[in-house]
This record gives structure tokens, sequence and C-alpha cells, in this order.
């Protein structure tokens, strides 16, 4: 590969223009394009940041080594499949696609171009999550709230792919049992698809992660907590921060005292690290951190989800 990076953003809606943003400030990338269906929303997210505009992305063919996939979840198959067919890196937002053959299919052909496909589960570049590698044990007990007011963007999916699927992620990211079972309860409210959901996750060897998700709340809330033997373990994903209190061991027959303690990384740039992630693999050819196969796996248990509201 060439010394620098060639990127591009298909979609500089909202997310979008962020993922360009990132792209613009990294060293050895060059952001040659940007590309939107709104042939205005790309010239001014290009004017801005000094990016060439197109309205299609047959444009980027031959011009680019990696590009970023944010437009509308229905949408991410077909635009993957075009840059993946032409050889090209894709870095694809969350939920990697809108049905589970299509989130197959897609790792299958990335496997056979021998192409990256990187999948934009953010909170895993979170640093309060990532700072879980050193905490967590054999946690028997998750507790999720991922609370949003209503907005119009994302509604072409249900509530569980616009939203839970990032726990869902982080969650098997942590829990490597198999699921066992699943019991979940949900309800359209603004949109035609359900706005809120509860499933409670059961795994083998007794785990159970209890999940909320609602795009229809009247406050923000994004959280996730940790019970296991010794430790509570508490994650703001807003905030990105941590707390922690473990148990210590009795001394000399007494009770047990606790040893608790608070970090917030409230510098950090999950979206900066995770496109940088994103192009060392593009340069190195290295696995990313949320390959397909991992975005699919939590689109498998979406779907279960989605089954047992379904019967619920």
């Amino acid at each position: 590969m060439a010394e620098r990076v060639r990127a591009a953003v298909v979609g500089v809606g909202y997310l979008g223009a962020f993922h360009a943003e990132k792209y613009a400030s990294l060293p050895d990338v060059d952001l040659v394009g940007v590309v939107d269906a709104d042939g205005a929303r790309a010239a001014a997210v290009g004017a801005r940041l000094g990016a060439p505009a197109f309205d299609h992305i047959a444009a980027l063919f031959g011009r680019v080594d990696c590009a970023s996939i944010a437009v509308s979840t229905p949408a991410h198959f077909a635009v993957a499949t075009t840059l993946l067919e032409q050889g090209i890196d894709v870095l694809v937002e969350k939920p990697i696609t809108a049905t589970l053959d299509e989130g197959r299919a897609l790792v299958a052909l990335a496997a056979a171009r021998g192409r990256i496909l990187q999948v934009g589960h953010l909170e895993r570049f979170n640093p309060a999550i990532r700072s879980l590698a050193g905490v967590l044990t054999q946690p028997r007990f998750i507790e999720c709230h991922r609370l949003a007011p209503f907005s119009e963007r994302g509604t072409e999916v249900d509530v569980i792919l616009d939203l839970m699927i990032h726990d869902l992620d982080v969650i098997l990211s942590v829990i490597a049992a198999p699921l066992e079972r699943v019991e979940a309860v949900g309800v359209p409210v603004l949109s035609e698809t359900v706005d809120i959901a509860n499933a409670r996750l059961r795994f083998a060897g007794g785990t159970i992660a209890n999940v909320t998700a609602s795009r229809v709340a009247m406050k923000r809330e994004r959280k996730i907590r940790f019970f296991q033997a010794d430790a509570y373990v508490s994650v703001d994903y807003g905030d990105r921060s941590i707390r922690v209190a473990r148990r210590l061991p009795a001394v000399d027959g007494g009770l047990a005292s606790i040893d608790a303690y608070e970090q917030t990384f409230s510098d950090a740039d999950p979206l900066f690290d995770e496109i940088e992630a994103f192009v060392g693999s593009v340069r190195t050819r290295a696995m990313p951190l949320v390959d397909g196969t991992t975005a699919v796996r939590a689109m498998e248990v979406a779907e279960r989800i989605r089954a047992a509201l379904e019967t619920s």
C-alpha cells in the first residue's frame, strides 16, 4: 500500500460528517472524497474539510483504499457489497446490516475478497469499557440501560438494532458462554417499529443479563453494571467513567471490607480511536477489534430477542 492511506466517507449526515472530520485530522491519511445522495450536503461537508464531494459511490472506484459507510441501515449491505467488490476496505456503521442473512453474506464476501470489514460498535473504543479487561472475572449478573429521547434518525430499524445492539456487543465481548435462553418484551410508541424493549438473557453457566433500550425516554441514560462474587462495576458510557467497589479479604476473622474507586476518561475521543484503529488495520491487514464476524454474533442475539418479542 502507498505510504498514505486514501479514505472516503459514504453518507455524510450527522454521524458520517464526524467520520469525515476524523479522517481529515489523521496524519498520513488523505480524505479523497465524501459521498451523499444529497449533493448539497456532500458539497458542504467537502468544502469544510477540503475534500472532493460526489453524489454516487462509483466516483470512488480506483481512488480510495478504504471507506466509512454511514448511510441508513437498510442501505448498508448494498453499499458495502459494492465497495468490497471493488477491493475497498470498509468500516460499516452499526448494525452491520438490516438482516442477519445480509450480515453473514457481507462477512463471506469480505473474506473471499481479502478485505478488511470493521463494524462501528463505538462503545468498544470507550476507554471505560476497555478498562474492564483488568477488572471483570466472572460476572454473574449484568444490567444495562440505554435510554434516549425520541429522534427520527435511526427509526428505519427497531430499537434493538438501533440502540440495544451496542450493549449486546459489549456483553458478548465479556461473556464467552453460549446464550441459552431469551425472554423479551417490547412495544412501538412513536414509530412503526419497537421503540422500547427489555430482554433477559441467560447464558450457559448461569450468568444473566437484563438489557433495556428505549428511544422514547424523557432523559438520556447509557449505563451498564456488572455484579460478580468479589466486585460491583458500573460504567457510564456517556461520562466515560467507571466505578468499582471490590470486596477485600477479611482480616483476623473480621468482616470483609470494601475498596472503592472511580476513574473518568473525559478527554477520550472514541470515534477518533475507532477510525484510527480501522486505518491501522487497513495498513497492516490485522483483524479489527470489531470485525464482521463479531458484529454478526450481536445480530444473532438481536434476532433471538426479536423472535422472543413476537411470541411474548
